[in-house]
């Protein structure tokens, strides 16, 4: 056991001072705040007026340093200038120059901060982007993450000073803040990063226990045969008729989150499109927005399909194949366009005239949520799950896991760029007997 000395007259453990940090600074009064953890001292904490205090205290025998109101002051030019210190002991250093010259601040141990280490991660992630073992926008997900609850957990506490305790505090933090357990599991992996970093440096011997978090597995949304037929239908239905949509505009000309431009609050034949070829091309969104017509090529042979190379998601680089009637909405959309003066290699497949895909991508939704309530079909399914654009990516594997014959999960995962633990997680999970009960009642054909 470790003793170690009290330098102050008042206490308080670290799990009040993290709870109110400005109470405890305000009810110290004249003296310095001893922060415990485990009933041993970890830091002090003084008030601003207390570091005046012991700040002007040079040495013995100097007057305190005199301080001038700027706002009070007559005419500084008729004040007898002030006399110069008295020579004092190069033995004797000030409460400052201790402070600067603390281990706290020196040396490797500046690196003992929170801060410090988010600033190298970012650093380390930003590497990872440059080699192409990362996307850019993972290293957006970790700031916002590292801003939004980690760096304000964690700002007064050293790495090295990390706990099991404090780590339940944190979670405690994220669970109130209504977090997914997903996404509590993803802040840890954050932390764990940080704390391995601190490793590095010699603040710690090995990261804390962190808690366990069971990360439930929700099955993906998705749209139904009928459903499907539903929408497909009234988006043709839209296009023909030429309905407008409702603007989404607040009368006061503030717009929230997004804001439809007028030429697109009638619905093109894209929109039918973009819903067939997503059902029978296992694409993302995001795949959407990006497709352009060099990224297609039609194979016709023993089987007709579309062969698309597109640019790498999430760490899956390899070409995809389509279902039949993706080429025969690729080539809807490419006669489309060569009649509009598009159609050339680097122009895009869907809305080729949008220059700002994010745009684009988000009319797109907008699209499929009017869609959707046009065709009567619900925002979400029985169990809440909403459904977007992303939902069509879904109903496009679980067709294949429901009507495809004999297809197994490691073709359909490699094809839809995905994992087989994927398709188990989110997608087979969503699986129950009746839903194929035809082949479960299924019968092997005698041999003749």
């Amino acid at each position: 056991m470790k003793i170690r000395p009290l330098l102050a007259s008042v206490c308080a453990s670290l799990d009040d001072f993290l709870g109110q940090p400005m109470a405890i600074v305000e009810g110290s009064g004249a003296s310095a705040v001893a922060i415990l953890d485990a009933n041993q001292p970890v830091f002090y904490v003084v008030s601003p007026e207390f570091w005046k205090k012991i700040s002007q205290q040079d040495s013995p025998g100097r007057p305190p340093r005199r301080t001038v109101d700027l706002d009070d002051r007559d005419d500084t030019e008729d004040e007898e200038p002030e006399p110069a210190p008295a020579p004092r002991s190069p033995r004797v250093k000030t409460a400052r120059a201790q402070m600067a010259e603390s281990v706290l601040t020196q040396g490797a141990m500046r690196f003992n901060r929170f801060d410090v280490l988010a600033d190298q991660l970012i650093e380390i992630e930003n590497q990872r982007v440059k080699r192409g073992e990362l996307s850019a926008a993972s290293v957006g997900i970790l700031k916002n993450r590292l801003d939004a609850h980690v760096l304000p957990y964690f700002k007064y506490i050293p790495p090295s000073q990390v706990t099991p305790m404090m780590m339940d505090a944190f979670v405690r933090r994220l669970t109130d803040s209504r977090l997914s357990s997903t996404t509590v599991s993803q802040y840890l992996v954050v932390v764990r990063k940080l704390l391995k970093l601190a490793i590095r440096h010699g603040f710690l011997r090995e990261v804390p226990e962190l808690p366990a978090i069971k990360v439930a597995n929700r099955p993906r949304s998705m749209l139904s045969l009928k459903e499907y037929a539903a929408v497909v239908h009234t988006a043709h239905r839209l296009a023909r008729t030429g309905d407008k949509a409702p603007e989404i505009k607040a009368s006061t000309g503030y717009r929230e989150r997004f804001w439809v431009h007028p030429r697109h609050l009638s619905l093109p034949p894209d929109m039918a499109w973009a819903i067939r070829f997503m059902v029978n091309s296992f694409v993302r969104p995001g795949d959407l927005r990006q497709l352009k017509h060099k990224h297609v090529q039609v194979v016709r042979g023993s089987s007709v399909y579309l062969r698309m190379t597109l640019p790498q998601t999430k760490r899956h680089d390899a070409p995809m194949v389509t279902l039949r009637p993706a080429v025969q909405v690729y080539e809807a959309a490419l006669a489309k366009a060569r009649r509009d003066g598009h159609g050339e290699p680097d122009d895009y497949v869907f809305l080729p005239a949008e220059k700002d895909r994010t745009y684009a991508l988000a009319v797109l939704g907008f699209w499929f949520k009017w869609v959707m309530r046009e065709a009567g079909v619900a925002p979400a399914d029985s169990l809440g799950r909403l459904r977007t654009l992303y939902c069509l990516r879904h109903t496009s594997i679980m067709f294949r896991l429901l009507y495809g014959q004999g297809i197994d999960m490691l073709t359909l995962a490699r094809n839809a760029r995905t994992s087989v633990q994927m398709i188990e997680r989110f997608y087979a999970s969503a699986l129950d007997g009746e839903m194929n009960v035809a082949m479960l009642q299924s019968r092997r054909t005698s041999k003749s």
